[in-house]
């Protein structure tokens, strides 16, 4: 199998932990992709036309979009119900805090492209505040979440590493350890699995 990703790209940091938690790295071959607002790339458009990392292609060619449908086909493949809850509430309420993980990441993302990409004229501050607050507001929430942050690993913790790591890479700024020492606490721990250390975004 291929994996497209970039170093700097918090989706794919996802599916890399996700990968080295079910024991399927050492299958995957890491492939390297750059995709940016703006700029074309008609080789990857042709691989999917959303131009967004990461795609898993599989040995047949047969490709897999989107971060968490990844995750899931590797916890399948791995045996199913390691990061995923196979059934029941459980698995509905570890599904619903990482969509609220991905979107954090997705209005972070947005922040991201409004201040660095889009000429300065044309920026739209109200927008930008927006979508920083849906991320602060998120960051919040699972402050108040003992069951995500003592929980059992799996894709929601996985998820809310990727956001804090993405934080620090690209905002590193924004305060949010002091604003939110529990979270500051479970990164630290969280730090201390492989597959979170080494997947680390390089310094911005």
């Amino acid at each position: 199998m291929k994996l497209t990703f970039s170093p700097a790209s918090p989706f794919a940091r996802k599916v890399r932990i996700a990968a080295i938690e079910t024991g399927l790295i050492d299958k995957i071959e890491l492939t390297p992709a750059t995709v940016a607002p703006g700029q074309p790339n008609e080789e990857y458009s042709r691989i999917t036309p959303l131009k967004k990392l990461p795609v898993l292609i599989l040995d047949n060619g047969d490709v897999i979009l989107d971060s968490y449908v990844i995750v899931e086909y590797l916890d399948e493949l791995a045996g199913g119900g390691k990061l995923i809850p196979a059934s029941g509430p459980e698995r509905w309420k570890v599904k619903s805090d990482h969509s609220l993980l991905q979107g954090m990441l997705d209005s972070m993302l947005l922040c991201r492209y409004e201040k660095m990409v889009r000429p300065e004229g044309l920026r739209w501050d109200a927008w930008h505040d927006d979508h920083w607050k849906r991320a602060w507001a998120g960051m919040a929430r699972f402050e108040n979440r003992p069951d995500v942050l003592s929980g059992p690993f799996n894709i929601a913790q996985i998820g809310l590493v990727c956001v804090l790591g993405y934080a620090d890479f690209r905002f590193a700024d924004c305060g949010w350890r002091k604003a939110y020492p529990k979270l500051d606490a479970f990164h630290q721990k969280m730090l201390e699995r492989p597959s979170v250390k080494i997947s680390v975004p390089p310094p911005a």
